[in-house]
C-alpha cells in the first residue's frame, strides 16, 4: 500500500482553528456582547478587498497576464493577497498555471477535480502532495522579473501576519472593540475568503453548465460568480484564459472585470486582453452542434440530419468570421478621420451583416430545436 504524503500541520491547524473560531467564537461573542453594523460593513469590505486581490491580482493579472497594471495597483493587490492568506502571488500563479496546463490530470493537476470535492476544495493543501515540485518556479520566470511580486514573495510571511493582525487591530482601536474586530474582520473574513476562493477549484468543476467546452470539468455558474467576484464563469475561463473578463455579457456579475476596466479609464491598467467575439461564438456553436449530433444518433435518418446540420453550421461559422473582420474594419474606421461617404459605406455594411448574423443565429436555434 502506497504511503500517504505527510500532513502539513501548519496548514491543517490554520484551517481548523480559524474555522472553529468562526463557527463557535463569532456566534458566542455576538450572543454575549453583540456586533454593530460597523463590524459587518468592515467585514464585507475587507472580504471584498482580500477576495478581489486574488481574482484581480493573483489570477487575472499575474497568473494569466490578461492586462497590465500600474505599480501602485500591483502594490495594493500584493498586500491584499497576503491578507487573503493563500501563499505568495508567485507560488499561487505557478500552481494555477500548472492547473490550467494539466487540468483534470490526477497525477499533474495540483487540485484536480477528478479526485473529488474534498481534495480539490481543501484536501490538496493538507498533505505534502507537492513535495518534489513545491519550489519549482520554472513556469513563472516572467513573474520573477516583477519587483513587486518578488518583494511580496520574499516577505510573504511578515506581510501575511501584518495584514491579518494589523488590519483588524487597527479597526478595533478605531471603533473601540479589538476582540470584535479580530473575530469578524480577522477570523470570519479569512474563513469566508478561503472557502469562497476554494469553491472555484471544487464546486466550479462540479456544478453548472458547459456552453463553451466539455474537454475539462470546468463549469459556468452564475451563483458562484456572486461569491467569487465574477470567477464563477469557469467554463469560459478554461477555454479562454487570456481574457481579462470571466463574465463576458454586460449583465453577468463580474466586479473584477468592472474594476479592471474602470482602472483603465484612470490610466492604472492597460492592454486589457479580450477574446474576439467570433472565436467565442464559434466555440459555443461547436458545443451546440456536438450535443445535437449526439441526440440525432438515436434517429433512423441521423446521417441525413447530421449532414444538414453540418451545412448550416459551416455556413454560420463562415459568416461569423466575416462579421468579425467587418467589425474590426468598422471600429478602425470609426477612430480614423474618414470622409462621411466612405465611413457611411463601411457602417452600412457592418449593420447589414450584423442583422444577417442575428437572423442566421435565430434560424440555427430553430434548426437545433427541430432536429433534436
Amino acid at each position: 500500500m502506497k504511503n500517504k504524503p505527510a500532513i502539513l500541520w501548519t496548514n491543517l491547524l490554520v484551517f481548523l482553528l480559524t474555522f472553529l473560531v468562526a463557527v463557535i467564537g463569532v456566534p458566542l461573542y455576538a450572543y454575549l456582547y453583540g456586533f454593530d453594523t460597523v463590524h459587518w460593513v468592515a467585514t464585507i469590505l475587507t472580504l471584498g478587498y482580500a477576495g478581489m486581490s486574488i481574482t484581480v491580482g493573483y489570477h487575472r493579472l499575474w497568473a494569466h497576464k490578461t492586462y497590465e497594471a500600474h505599480p501602485i495597483v500591483q502594490f495594493i493587490l500584493a498586500l491584499g493577497g497576503a491578507f487573503a492568506l493563500q501563499n505568495s502571488a508567485l507560488h499561487w500563479s505557478s500552481d494555477h498555471r500548472v492547473h490550467h496546463k494539466f487540468v483534470d490530470q490526477n497525477d499533474k493537476d495540483p487540485y484536480s477535480a477528478k479526485k473529488g470535492f474534498w481534495f480539490s476544495h481543501i484536501g490538496w493543501m493538507l498533505r505534502d502532495y507537492q513535495a518534489n515540485t513545491y519550489s519549482d518556479y520554472s513556469n513563472v520566470r516572467d513573474l520573477q522579473k516583477n519587483k513587486i511580486v518578488m518583494w511580496q514573495h520574499k516577505h510573504y510571511l511578515a506581510l501575511a501576519i501584518l495584514m491579518n493582525f494589523g488590519v483588524p487591530l487597527l479597526l478595533g482601536v478605531i471603533y473601540n472593540d479589538i476582540w470584535g474586530m479580530l473575530l469578524t474582520v480577522g477570523v470570519l473574513r479569512l474563513v469566508l475568503s478561503h472557502h469562497f476562493t476554494f469553491f472555484i477549484n471544487s464546486l466550479a468543476h462540479i456544478w453548472g453548465s458547459q456552453p463553451y467546452t466539455d474537454k475539462n470539468t470546468a463549469k459556468d455558474n452564475g451563483a458562484l460568480a456572486f461569491l467569487t467576484y465574477g470567477e464563477g464563469y469557469h467554463n469560459y475561463h478554461h477555454i479562454f484564459e487570456t481574457d481579462y473578463r470571466n463574465g463576458i455579457l454586460w449583465w453577468q456579475f463580474d466586479p473584477s472585470k468592472w474594476f479592471i476596466k474602470g482602472c483603465s479609464y484612470l490610466g492604472l491598467t492597460k492592454n486589457l486582453r479580450k477574446v474576439p467575439e467570433a472565436k467565442i461564438a464559434a466555440a459555443k456553436l461547436q458545443m451546440q452542434k456536438y450535443r445535437t449530433e449526439h441526440k440525432l444518433l438515436e434517429k433512423p435518418d441521423h446521417q441525413e440530419l447530421i449532414a444538414k446540420l453540418e451545412v448550416e453550421y459551416q455556413h454560420l461559422v463562415e459568416r461569423i468570421k466575416l462579421f468579425g473582420q467587418v467589425k474590426k474594419e468598422y471600429l478602425i474606421a470609426k477612430k480614423q478621420k474618414m470622409s462621411d461617404a466612405a465611413f457611411s459605406d463601411i457602417k452600412e455594411n457592418y449593420k447589414q451583416l450584423k442583422q444577417q448574423i442575428s437572423e442566421q443565429q435565430k434560424q440555427w436555434q430553430q434548426t437545433i430545436m427541430q432536429l433534436a
